[in-house]
């Protein structure tokens, strides 16, 4: 429900501008082909260079992994504000991909090292997605509590539509860990992600 300011503004023609991040653990011996998922995209999104539609294609299919990783879901959260001034947003953004990026194990490996054998490497049992978007309009399935296992489809599936109607002004996505290889146990996902919430 909007409230009486967001009226005025609406009404006076502004535009509503809406930043939110969601993080979502994933856990199981069968998550680490997620990481696989993630860092394909990754390389995209920097060879797309800021490119918008590629990001959101990219955006796209993590959500789609996601909800095909259902069952694997731990833990989520989210958070966010609504601005009306794009400046104002646009710094809210930098700030949450800033400590996106600051995250434990969070700075994927972006180099294609045909070296690697992936049998020999140790798999991680879990992994921490965090997305972070900005739009204009009202999207209530992500502008509400999505650490509930409904509410976080719903807003996955949000995610994916906007894509499609071409709303986003900005998309960043970072994962915990980021790099094959690299594991994530209990105590660290405590430590370094402790807004997450039991789903």
């Amino acid at each position: 429900m909007m409230s009486i300011g967001d009226r005025i503004n609406e009404f006076i023609g502004k535009t509503r501008y809406v930043v939110s991040r969601i993080f979502v653990h994933l856990e199981g011996e069968e998550v680490a082909p997620f990481l696989g998922i993630l860092n394909q995209n990754a390389r995209r999104v920097v060879d797309a260079d800021g490119e918008m539609d590629t990001m959101g294609e990219c955006l796209v299919n993590i959500c789609e992994g996601l909800l095909q990783y259902e069952f694997y879901w731990k833990s989520a959260s989210n958070e966010g504000d609504v601005f009306w001034n794009e400046g104002d947003a646009g710094d809210y953004v930098t700030e949450l991909f800033t400590d996106s990026a600051q995250r434990y194990l969070s700075q994927p490996d972006l180099e294609d090292d045909e070296e690697n054998d992936g049998l020999s490497l140790p798999v991680t049992d879990n992994i921490i997605v965090m997305i972070t978007v900005a739009f204009e309009g009202e999207v209530p399935e992500i502008e509400t509590d999505l650490a509930q296992r409904d509410s976080l489809k719903d807003g996955l599936k949000a995610l994916i539509s906007l894509h499609y109607k071409q709303r986003y002004r900005a998309i960043a996505i970072h994962f915990s860990p980021a790099r094959l290889g690299e594991q994530l146990n209990s105590e660290q996902i405590l430590i370094n992600f402790s807004e997450l919430i039991p789903l």
